[in-house]
């Protein structure tokens, strides 16, 4: 398998054939931010996840062919200042949770934990994470994990030292994604490095006693 993940700012795409789809991780702007271009290789549609910084390129990325929907994964700014530009550019429609959607700079279509998200004849299932925002969301499928800021490798999201959103953003975070889905699943988070949950599956303890 060629593609590793691993993305620099300025640097090219790294990209990913699966049976059905394909995906194109990109880093964009100054916080080291991935967008993520999910295309069904059927019908050619594609899906946007975040639409986080640098518009020419994200619009560069997606090129002649059609995306439909871009999805922004919560509502911090870092995650969504090319919205505006690119769903002007491509007439794709903003999906986010309703938590979230206020946020926005552009009206969305909102979704809920375990709805789903079409692209082509492919769709992905929208999973919950409450604690790094309210509405944060994750997108599945089979083999295949796009978290946001809610999972890293070596850990989720930042809750500003807050133990009830720790407590939130953790038991969802297991009961949601660990307990739901296999080991060799891939992690692609919202910026930086992707991971497997078996990697990150041993260290959950200790996620836990430490608090972040």
């Amino acid at each position: 398998m060629s593609y590793t993940g691993d993305v620099v700012k300025g640097g090219p795409a790294d990209v990913r054939e699966l049976e059905g789809l394909t995906i194109a991780k990109l880093e964009v702007g100054d916080f080291g931010n991935n967008a993520y271009l999910v295309r069904c290789t059927e019908t050619g549609d594609g899906l946007l996840i975040d639409a986080a910084a640098e518009p020419d390129r994200l619009i560069e990325l997606i090129g002649d062919m059609p995306i439909s929907a871009i999805v922004t994964t919560h509502q911090h700014q870092d995650h969504w200042l090319a919205l505006a530009e690119v769903a002007a550019a491509t007439g794709a429609t903003p999906i986010a949770h309703p938590l979230d959607a206020p946020a926005l700079p552009v009206r969305s279509r909102e979704v809920e934990h375990g709805d789903r998200v079409t692209v082509g004849v492919r769709s992905l299932e929208v999973v919950h994470l409450r604690g790094h925002t309210p509405g944060s969301i994750a997108l599945h499928y089979p083999g295949h994990i796009f978290t946001g800021d809610s999972l890293f490798p070596g850990g989720v999201g930042n809750t500003q030292k807050d133990p009830e959103r720790f407590d939130q953003l953790y038991t969802d975070v297991v009961e949601r994604i660990f307990d739901r889905f296999p080991d060799e699943t891939w992690v692609y988070p919202g910026h930086g490095k992707d991971t497997t949950l078996g990697v990150e599956r041993p260290a959950l303890p200790e996620w836990r006693a430490r608090g972040w």
